[in-house]
């Protein structure tokens, strides 16, 4: 089987993702995989995904909801593929057949990416390529995960867990999460931000793993607090504090933490440096502004300030990052450089 060039006539080049099919199909989870990497995107060019997905087993082939399935292909599209994704599994019990497993290990070994969203955790972890690294799940899953595999470390408390390129996510809307974050891996921040927009996508809890997708600030049903929060969004560079943002909002202090910890999963203040530090990520890969115009820009005032939340929030520091968005030149970032802004 010829890996497909084009998706929906449009001729493409990029990396190819497979998802993998089978009777019991998760709907929804292979839908994610679908709409993020299947969906036609012209203003993304011709170096965009290519997409396929691949049987396991023989058909007829349904998914949940009673829903007809007809893959492109077999698994022999896995030779191919850049990257797999099990979207969901049968259930934890279910053994996962070891063609399957060998396909998978195959492929790992000459370099493509494996990832999984919710259940289909299991899969990567039948593998045993997970074996002495962290996997995420969803945690209705966990224990269950954790038992069966003792050689992984099993964590419940995170949206999407990446090692060596062997990426795991937690509930099905985390996929969502994982697919943006390879997404933003492979053509940037700005094209992950177009994909997540035009998903509409909702905020999500941040667990305890850095987030690096900008999300829409969630609705309330007065819009006081989102209208404070896209206000904040817009001015990053301003001295917000929570107690200026409660005044906007016409809400106590005390009102308006709860408020944005219910719509956002953060406290007002951890939710302002997380966008301070996606904005400060945003500057660094689409300019050459120092790190100093970075760090005023994105509000944090000061360069130390700067490192210090961008190394605890993704584990590096703010050159480090930027080189890796410019590895055939080291860019030092000059003081007259522009720093250009696109707002939702």
């Amino acid at each position: 089987m010829t890996a497909p060039d084009s998706t929906h006539g449009i001729p493409l080049s990029g990396p190819l993702v497979v998802a993998l099919v089978h009777d019991g199909l998760c709907t929804f989870e292979f839908a994610i995989v679908a709409e993020v990497f299947g969906l036609a995107r012209p203003e993304m060019g011709p170096n965009w995904y290519r997409y396929a997905s691949a049987a396991i087993e023989p058909g007829p082939l349904r998914a949940h909801g009673g829903l007809a399935v007809m893959p492109s292909a077999g698994m022999e599209l896995l030779e191919q593929a850049d990257l797999i994704v099990a979207a969901g599994w049968k259930g934890p019990g279910v053994p996962v057949p070891a063609a399957l497993t060998e396909a998978l290990c195959r492929a790992w070994a000459r370099g493509a990416r494996l990832a999984s969203i919710c259940s289909g955790a299991f899969v990567l972890a039948a593998t045993g390529l997970l074996a002495g690294g962290r996997a995420a799940t969803h945690w209705r899953y966990a224990a269950h995960l954790q038992a069966l595999h003792p050689e992984i470390t099993v964590d419940a408390d995170v949206l999407y867990v990446e090692e060596e390129r062997l990426y795991t996510s937690a509930g099905s809307a985390a996929g969502i999460d994982l697919m943006l974050h390879i997404v933003r891996q492979d053509f940037g921040q700005e094209a992950a931000n177009r994909v997540a927009r035009r998903l509409v996508m909702p905020p999500h809890r941040a667990g305890g793993q850095a987030q690096f997708i900008e999300r829409p600030v969630p609705a309330d049903p007065d819009h006081r607090v989102s209208g404070v929060l896209e206000a904040v969004r817009a001015s990053l560079d301003e001295p917000w504090t929570v107690q200026r943002m409660a005044v906007e909002a016409a809400m106590s202090p005390r009102t308006f933490l709860r408020r944005v910890t219910e719509a956002t999963s953060l406290a007002p203040a951890q939710w302002l440096i997380a966008q301070r530090v996606t904005e400060a990520q945003r500057l660094l890969e689409s300019g050459q502004a120092s790190v100093e115009r970075i760090a005023a820009a994105a509000g944090f005032g000061s360069v130390q300030a700067l490192r210090y939340h961008f190394q605890a929030r993704l584990g590096v520091s703010p050159r480090e990052y930027r080189r890796t968005f410019f590895r055939d030149s080291e860019v030092n970032g000059e003081a007259g450089a522009s720093l250009p802004r696109a707002r939702d």
